[in-house]
């Protein structure tokens, strides 16, 4: 292993058990029936002992977004052509993507980054320009990045959350952008779960059934000519992965041992996590994940995560969106276990 990737396998920050036993003994008293508020109550107490305090707050939301290009988008894999990837840069740079619209509405900050986009750029506001290269290479031919390039990659992603923790954040999303990057998550997840391509690809930007099959056939093809890497995760990142799904891997992890919650997007973001519990396994005491996309793969990465996402809204934008619209409903479940009465406060009598 790259000497600059030793950090990767560092401990995690510990789960506060005496928060955790706090939060559950005030959930028992409040007043409700227990388990009524269902999958509310666990995110209450999961955050109580990512905060280390009784009742968790969420008022300061770190969303960060890694771009970057993808070799094989030159095999026609997206229904978008690979330019929409920096154009897209430059729409989160104004202002005018989903998740600028979702990070205002929850008052978030937002962070963009440049991870490898093929074309240069000048100077964009709210945009760290970081790129690693000019996109990755084509996985049909040989591996999508050497092994420089994957661990400054993953170190963009720790670099984001030191950033995030600077600034006082209690929960960090990461998001991405990069026109090919399903294509690119579907052959990680395939080579870490040992799934054939059919059980994971799905349409990504728009795909219609002719496309997907190409597609499929495409990443069963790029299976066979890496598959003697599949039981090391750092070789399938760097074989067949993404310069942003590489950097998220890497923020996940960096995540966990800064003691800094993350709420995991979508089918990519969750390709990451899978990487990055597969590099450290006590990274997912310290994930939780947003929402089922609709892309068909995701139920699968799902399942190997043990994850139980909060929304399923057939989603599959990407950019953190779907992480930005669970937030809502987190900071909900903090409220209701910090400001419901219990039993004894409101004179109720309990469950004989």
């Amino acid at each position: 292993m790259n000497s600059d990737l030793n950090w990767i396998t560092d401990p995690v920050a510990s789960v506060d058990s005496a928060a955790l036993k706090a939060a559950t003994n005030r959930q028992a008293c409040l007043t409700k029936p227990p388990g009524a508020l269902g999958q509310l109550e666990q995110l209450a107490i999961q955050l109580a002992s990512l905060q280390a305090q009784t009742c968790p707050t969420l008022e300061q939301v770190n969303i960060t977004v890694f771009a970057s290009d993808h070799g094989v988008a030159e095999a026609g894999v997206s229904a978008f052509p690979q330019a929409v990837t920096l154009e897209m840069v430059k729409n989160f740079s104004a202002g005018g993507a989903a998740i600028n619209v979702l990070a205002r509405s929850l008052d978030a900050s937002l962070e963009v980054i440049n991870v490898g986009t093929v074309t240069d750029h000048d100077e964009l506001p709210g945009v760290l320009k970081m790129r690693v290269a000019a996109g990755t290479s084509n996985f049909q031919h040989g591996p999508a990045m050497d092994e420089e390039h994957l661990a400054k990659a993953m170190a963009i992603g720790k670099q984001a959350v030191e950033r995030a923790v600077e600034k006082g954040a209690q929960l960090f999303i990461g998001g991405e952008m990069g026109i090919g990057n399903t294509t690119s998550a579907s052959a990680v997840a395939c080579l870490l779960l040992d799934l054939p391509a059919k059980e994971i690809v799905g349409p990504g930007t728009g795909l219609d059934d002719k496309g997907v099959s190409y597609k499929t056939s495409l990443v069963d093809a790029a299976i066979k000519l890496h598959h003697n890497n599949k039981q090391n995760p750092l070789q399938v990142l760097q074989g067949v992965g993404g310069l942003e799904i590489a950097a998220l891997t890497g923020a996940y992890i960096s995540c966990a041992q800064r003691g800094l919650a993350a709420l995991v997007d979508g089918f990519i973001c969750s390709v990451a996590a899978l990487c990055a519990v597969r590099l450290n396994a006590d990274v997912s005491q310290w994930l939780i994940y947003s929402h089922q996309s609709a892309e068909p793969g995701h139920q699968k990465i799902l399942a190997a995560l043990d994850a139980r996402p909060v929304l399923s809204l057939g989603m599959r934008l990407g950019e953190g969106s779907g992480a930005a619209m669970a937030v809502p409903i987190l900071r909900m479940a903090c409220d209701l276990h910090s400001q419901m009465a219990t039993f004894e406060q409101a004179s109720v009598s309990e469950k004989s």
